[in-house]
Order: C-alpha cells, then sequence, then structure tokens
C-alpha cells in the first residue's frame, strides 16, 4: 500500500510539473508574438501597414486603408490571415499588397502580424 501511495504522489508531481512548463512558455510566445508582430507591422522593409492604415501608436500613418482598430470585432485568426497572406482573393481590386502570396513576408512574419493587429 505504501509503494502505490508513494508512486501515486510522484505520479502527481510529475504531472504537476510538467503541466507547468509547457504552460509558460506559450505565454511568453504569444507575448513575444505580440511585440514581434507590432515590431514588423510599423518596419518599412517588412509590413509598412503605416504606409496605410492608422494604428495607435503610429506616426506618420495613411489613410488609403482602414484604420486598423477594433479587428477582433470585425476578423477571427484565421479570415485575418487570409487578408494579410493576399487580399486580392476576397477582393480583385483591393490596393493591399499579398504579403504571403508575394513573399513579402513569411508564414512566421504573418502569424505575428495577425497576432499583434488582433489587439489593435
Amino acid at each position: 500500500m505504501r509503494k502505490t501511495a508513494k508512486l501515486v504522489a510522484t505520479a502527481a508531481s510529475i504531472v504537476t510539473l510538467l503541466g507547468s512548463l509547457t504552460l509558460a512558455p506559450i505565454s511568453v510566445s504569444y507575448a513575444g508574438a505580440v511585440e514581434d508582430g507590432k515590431k514588423l507591422a510599423f518596419n518599412k522593409k517588412k509590413g509598412n501597414c503605416l504606409a496605410c492604415h492608422a494604428i495607435k501608436g503610429g506616426k506618420l500613418a495613411g489613410n488609403l486603408g482602414p484604420p486598423l482598430v477594433g479587428i477582433a470585432k470585425r476578423f477571427d485568426k484565421s479570415k485575418l490571415r487570409v487578408q494579410i497572406w493576399d487580399a486580392s482573393a476576397k477582393n480583385p481590386n483591393t490596393t493591399m499588397p499579398p504579403f504571403g502570396k508575394n513573399k513579402i513576408l513569411s508564414d512566421k512574419e504573418i502569424d505575428k502580424i495577425v497576432e499583434y493587429v488582433l489587439t489593435l
């Protein structure tokens, strides 16, 4: 009986430890992705979202595209990713560059920008 109780206690400790190790990087990774996404969105050689969109905290914002506010109310993550990947798929007359289709941004960069833009 003692061996069984010890084994159960050890297993519970291991599960708790693994659970905490698994959760910690996710929140750090998400926060890092949002910050990286903001840097990419504001970077003139990458996303350059400010060339066309007004974004809180951005300087010299453009007014060709809509202001990026309340995005999570208008888009879910997958629809926003499609929009950034190739906006012409939904609107052939758009002036928004197809960032993914034309390899302006990598898949990872687009994912980070999506995470950031969803916070606006």
